[in-house]
């Protein structure tokens, strides 16, 4: 490869440096660095774009800000010419990834499958250029395997090396069941890369054992192993946790920028710089510019979150939007007024209410014992007045406002 190097002219050796520059940003690790350099030297020498797979399990179709850690270094790939390939995986999607189960996932039907792959590719056309991207269905290939294709796929791996995986590992320890047709997920997948012949493969970390399969895979195919960029999980507003919309502390791209925006300065100080370098498209050296002054003390990390709320929005709903989100926070967060977009709900309960009811009953908390905890911190407000009492007796009124935290409002109507 030293060869094709020296062959390159300086342009192009830049512009090799300057791609792995972008693509190694954010990263957990790439598996190895020096293939890839050496793929970007070949496809800059040969003008012959990389292929660049991503598979998807089209389990939850509901798209947040985790999940466009991956999509925008997809992205970052498709504006310097590459192949972006999405994977859906209709055939693999119905054995269920067992990665971080601690039970055998359910089985997805057909039809369920489609559904949920059609709202994904929808969605991510938010971050990607959908008519740059190429679409495959795993069943096209998988489908078509028999029996005998199956067994010769099996004898490519051993089962010492599938029980390596800590969800089967533990299990296993822990007396759970482990079904037979979850082994063959992380075979499927690998699969994937050998019948496409992919460069590379972006994934999570939790999906280190998937995606180095391929490159497993293609080895014993005799085929140019592929590349593994593992990308950081993202942890949501609690800070903790990864950003789940089951654990509520996501951020939706398909939220309205008031929320999106609001739910972004929420964010704690110490992930501002992960948030800009995994989900903007903000450039480099910007990204080195607001890092170097928030650590020197030039930048507050208020402002930097009101910038990354800015960038947050205009991606996916634009810059004017994005204006309008910020002019909003700093008038209802910042100089307590009450935004003009409170959700109305029709109330036909009863006209005297317990707090703790009223909460629950207008889905502002999930449970009684939510709401006398978010009362005893002083996240409950009743017309703009906080409320400290957990016995207190609304009398609902007509146009009645109740807020929770920052961002919840809902005004109650009486016909």
């Amino acid at each position: 490869m030293q060869h094709k190097w020296e062959s390159l002219s300086k342009e192009q050796q830049a512009e090799v440096e300057r791609q792995l520059a972008v693509y190694k940003n954010g990263v957990h690790e790439i598996i190895p660095e020096t293939e890839l350099r050496n793929k970007l030297v070949k496809s800059i020498a040969t003008g012959v774009p990389l292929k660049i797979k991503l598979g998807l399990d089209p389990t939850a179709p509901d798209v947040h800000l985790g999940h466009t850690v991956v999509l925008n270094k997809l992205r970052q790939f498709q504006e310097n010419g590459h192949i972006i390939q999405l994977i859906i995986g209709d055939f693999t999607g119905k054995i269920g990834d067992p990665t971080g189960k601690s039970v055998a996932r359910k089985q997805l039907t057909d039809e369920e499958v489609k559904r949920n792959a059609q709202t994904y590719f929808e969605q991510f056309g938010k971050v990607l250029d959908k008519e740059k991207v190429e679409l495959h269905y795993n069943s096209k290939w998988l489908s078509s395997l028999n029996l005998e294709d199956v067994i010769h796929l099996s004898s490519k791996i051993t089962v010492a090396r599938l029980i390596e995986r800590n969800d089967f590992s533990n299990r296993l320890s822990t007396g759970k069941p482990v079904s037979l047709h979850e082994f063959f997920y992380p075979l499927m997948q690998g699969y994937d890369s050998v019948a496409l012949e992919s460069d590379v493969e972006l994934g999570g970390t939790d999906q280190q054992f998937n995606v180095l399969m391929g490159r497993h895979l293609q080895e014993h195919y005799n085929q140019e192993k592929q590349v593994v960029i593992l990308l950081p999980l993202l942890e949501g507003l609690d800070g903790v946790e990864k950003m789940s919309k089951s654990k509520h502390n996501y951020i939706g791209i398909d939220e309205d920028p008031n929320q999106m925006f609001g739910k972004t300065m929420s964010i704690p100080d110490e992930l501002i710089i992960k948030y800009f370098n995994l989900i903007t498209d903000i450039s480099l050296d910007e990204k080195s510019k607001i890092e170097k002054e928030l650590i020197e003390g030039t930048l507050h990390p208020r402002d930097a979150k009101i910038r990354l709320g800015k960038t947050i929005v205009s991606m996916y709903h634009g810059k004017e939007a994005a204006g309008q989100a910020e002019n909003n926070f700093k008038e209802v967060f910042q100089k307590g007024a009450l935004p003009d977009d409170i959700p109305e709900i029709q109330w036909t309960g009863e006209s005297r209410v317990p707090i703790i009811n009223l909460l629950v009953e207008l889905n502002m908390q999930g449970s009684k014992s939510e709401a006398r905890r978010m009362i005893r911190n002083g996240g409950i407000r009743i017309n703009s007045e906080k409320v400290l009492d957990i016995q207190l007796e609304v009398k609902i009124e007509d146009g009645l406002i109740v807020q929770v935290g920052k961002r919840k409002y809902k005004k109650l109507r009486i016909m």
